[in-house]
């Protein structure tokens, strides 16, 4: 929807593919920085970038550190959320949650979207 000031990132990619990672959350921060609302929807093995502390085990050569674009990130008020199925089919710690991620899936994805949002999937 052309003028949405609303951004979803889609990420199903973690450490495995940290060129992704990297790419994905220089996009959400330069939202942040633009004014948009940016939701990071996050599934699969990257689900555990809501664990306190994975970002910084995720390193691209030559490019900005995760870790430091992930508070960024968390610091311009950006939202990780990560899908509940993909999160406790891991059988990962709710309460390692770092502060901006709930566990929220289609639903409150949909929600968030309303009237709609541009969307970027990695």
């Amino acid at each position: 929807m052309a003028g949405s000031d609303k951004v979803v990132i889609n990420l199903a990619t973690g450490g495995e593919d940290a060129e992704k990672v990297t790419v994905a959350f220089l996009v959400a921060t330069a939202g942040l920085e633009a004014g948009k609302q940016v939701v990071m929807f996050v599934t699969k093995e990257a689900v555990r970038l809501g664990l306190a502390g994975h970002a910084e085990s995720i390193h691209s050569a030559d490019a900005p550190p995760v870790s430091r674009l992930f508070q960024q990130f968390a610091d311009g008020g950006g939202e990780l959320y990560v899908c509940p199925i993909c999160f406790n089919v891991r059988q990962l710690d709710e309460q390692a949650l770092v502060d901006n991620a709930r566990l929220a899936g289609a639903t409150p994805l949909w929600q968030f979207i309303g009237e709609g949002a541009t969307v970027f999937s990695y």
